[in-house]
């Protein structure tokens, strides 16, 4: 009986690890690659002439783009399925990096790596994968799961990093894109493993599926999901400022060369122990409690890294503590979306959420710019970050995390 047991589940088992490792690989390409782009911010500035505040408007740019492209995206993997998306993904953000390569002036710079690598990334990253994700888990391991492929994910920004920093150094700008789009097309047919769907031992599709046009009104009148969708913005907020602006601000400190790069590798070596433990809480403990906690550490580090002196050790432990707590946001916040609304729709549903998160990326990273070039510091943008974290960690507590009714039920007349 046993072994028939064990036999009856192993599909199951080996299905949800090929899913969870072909989502980890996708999102640690993607994730990693724009990751690199505040290496970038000094090297077209001197190299190519361009402000500081065209760049960082340009790599704040594909964040809004990301942002307003996941719904888009997010529902074209729930009708249509993974693969077509990312791989249409892979390839865009592939073209924005070749076009950033060879990019003569600021708008090209802006059409590649803010239009196109913002369209590809929609495509690549959690709004397409983390959903595909949950579908394949259980119920009790969808938190665990979706905390495992944010924690493989962060993989890439380890490893990116070093590289693209290395291949800059020794070969210039142009080579270090060109390898970052070659890294891209390789992911490209990943999507067609996330479409895979155990034929046994996997829970059933939730039944009936309500309408998406339901399910977002319904979304839009629920108080928790109003509050995780403004919480979600301080996330974007921080997490771009300080990936975008702290190699530079680093520099300004006099701090040794190098240690920018060093300190964005290990906030991605961290992050995937902080990406797997707050899976781990948010399948025993309840989310949105996770995340108030998330936010509150966060803004104490920030703000304590910002007023104490600055050493290397100081950049070292702040950047383990801030990768700790970095992208362990997604798989609770998705996490969350999914316990409430149930997974048919959460790419949309994720993907709406993320929009705002997106806004939150795109203001932090071109705020940094614009503050830096009409101050010549980034105080303002550091408090800034504190401030919003603190009121995210307060909007997270009164949430509301119970499973709602599904629209189609109540809707529907009985069947004559």
């Amino acid at each position: 009986m046993s072994t028939a047991n064990s036999k009856r589940f192993a599909p199951a088992f080996n299905q949800t690890t090929l899913v969870i490792l072909a989502g980890a690989l996708i999102l640690s390409a993607a994730m990693g690659i724009r990751q690199t782009f505040g290496l970038f911010i000094g090297p077209f500035s001197f190299d190519r002439g361009l402000p500081v505040t065209l760049i960082a408007f340009a790599i704040a740019l594909h964040n809004l783009v990301w942002g307003l492209a996941q719904p888009f995206a997010g529902a074209a993997a729930d009708r249509y399925g993974s693969a077509p998306v990312v791989a249409f993904g892979a390839t865009t953000f592939a073209a924005g990096l070749g076009l950033a390569a060879v990019a003569p002036s600021g708008a090209m710079l802006i059409v590649g790596m803010g239009l196109l690598v913002g369209i590809g990334v929609s495509c690549t990253t959690f709004g397409v994968v983390l959903p595909a994700v949950g579908r394949i888990a259980s119920p009790e391991n969808r938190s665990m799961a979706m905390g495992l492929v944010s924690a493989g994910g962060s993989a890439g920004q380890v490893l990116m990093v070093p590289l693209v920093q290395g291949v800059r150094l020794s070969s210039g700008i142009a080579t270090s894109l060109f390898v970052l789009a070659f890294l891209m097309l390789l992911i490209a047919p990943l999507g067609m493993v996330l479409d895979r769907r155990a034929r046994v031992g996997t829970p059933l599709q939730e039944a009936p599926v309500a309408p998406l046009r339901k399910v977002l009104g319904q979304a839009a009148r629920h108080r928790g999901y109003l509050l995780l969708t403004l919480g979600f913005f301080t996330c974007g907020f921080q997490l771009a400022f300080i990936a975008t602006h702290l190699p530079e601000y680093l520099s300004l400190c006099h701090m040794p060369v190098g240690l920018g790069a060093t300190a964005l590798a290990l906030i991605g070596l961290f992050n995937m122990a902080g990406s797997w433990a707050c899976g781990w809480l948010g399948g025993r403990y309840r989310q949105h409690h996770v995340l108030g906690w998330l936010y509150l550490i966060r803004s104490l580090t920030i703000g304590a890294f910002f007023l104490l002196p600055k050493t290397p050790a100081s950049v070292v432990i702040f950047a383990a503590v801030m990768g700790l707590t970095w992208l362990g946001t997604v798989p609770l916040t998705s996490g969350l979306v999914a316990k409430v609304f149930g997974t048919r729709h959460l790419g949309s549903l994720f993907g709406l959420c993320f929009l705002s998160h997106q806004i939150g990326s795109f203001l932090g990273a071109w705020l940094g710019g614009l503050v830096f070039d009409l101050t010549g510091s980034y105080s303002l943008l550091w408090e800034a970050t504190v401030v919003a974290g603190l009121v995210a960690a307060m909007l997270h507590f009164p949430i509301d995390d119970t499973t709602v009714s599904t629209p189609a039920l109540r809707a529907e007349p009985a069947a004559a």
